[in-house]
């Protein structure tokens, strides 16, 4: 019966990870592409916001989100892959909290200049 469990859990943690490695790996596009628009931006108004420096911590966050859920979905170590796997998702909840907290500044940003 444990067998079963395990390789029921097994299965959930992949699927976690999937979703994860699937998700950063987009939003990484997100934040370059909002990058490139606020640098846009900037270059029309002159006005230079601390934004597109957040949004290319948030890429990073992403990034590193993206590549160890990668690794957790490759390893073969059950134990390594629920550290990685627990390390990937603290990684994209904070990358997600700080798209939140950038949007934020972003509408600030804008509707100040």
């Amino acid at each position: 019966m444990t067998d079963v469990a395990d390789n029921h859990r097994r299965q959930l943690d992949d699927n976690l990870c999937v979703h994860i490695f699937t998700a950063s790996a987009a939003m990484v596009g997100v934040c370059l592409t909002v990058i490139g628009i606020i640098r846009v931006v900037i270059s029309l108004r002159r006005p230079d916001i601390f934004a597109d420096d957040l949004l290319a911590l948030n890429a990073i966050l992403y990034l590193g989100s993206c590549l160890l859920s990668y690794w957790a979905l490759r390893t073969r170590n059950a134990g390594r892959n629920h550290r990685l796997e627990r390390i990937a998702d603290v990684a994209f909840l904070t990358a997600l909290t700080l798209t939140a907290i950038n949007a934020g500044f972003i509408a600030w940003a804008i509707s100040v200049h």
